[in-house]
């Protein structure tokens, strides 16, 4: 199971908003997308990674789906 908690937590550790997210290329569905665990494009994770300045094992993580 895709779990995006580590994005939160890393935009919290910056001192990213959602709003700065959306400046910078993030659409609302997208976000969405993100807060219910769904499924994002390699590209959307790589701009989430550019504009966080992370890498994808500080926005997503994988869990067993019991």
């Amino acid at each position: 199971m895709i779990d995006f908690s580590p994005l939160w937590k890393t935009m919290e550790q910056k001192g990213v908003t959602q709003y700065q997210l959306i400046k910078n290329g993030i659409d609302n569905k997208t976000l969405d997308t993100l807060k219910k665990n769904k499924n994002i494009t390699l590209l959307t994770l790589q701009k989430l990674c550019r504009i966080l300045g992370c890498t994808p094992n500080d926005v997503v993580q994988f869990t067993e789906d019991n």
